[in-house]
């Protein structure tokens, strides 16, 4: 009964993600896909904690904070874009 219920939650979190796909492709704006973009990093990283219970493999924990750091730093780096236009500034002024 368990393994059902599993699979019936990797199911739906798949397809929550396919409904972030369309998200990211259609828009309408820049912060939409951002966030569309962080909300895949957090599906994937749930996919990744259901099979990783569904099969009993607790190795499979890493790759789960490794996916939320790099979801983060994304995140993080397409927010300052859209905040400042670019995302590393140079400064200048302090060059000898």
């Amino acid at each position: 009964m368990v393994k059902i219920i599993m699979m019936i939650a990797l199911i739906i979190v798949a397809l929550s993600m396919l409904a972030m796909f369309t998200r990211i492709i259609k828009g309408p704006t820049l912060a939409d896909r951002i966030l569309a973009l962080d909300a895949i990093g957090l599906q994937l990283m749930a996919c990744i904690a259901l099979y990783s219970i569904f099969m009993g493999a607790e190795y499979l924990l890493v790759a789960i904070l490794l996916i939320g750091i790099l979801a983060f730093l994304g995140t993080a780096v397409f927010s300052k874009y859209m905040d400042k236009g670019k995302v590393i500034e140079r400064d200048n002024e302090h060059h000898h």
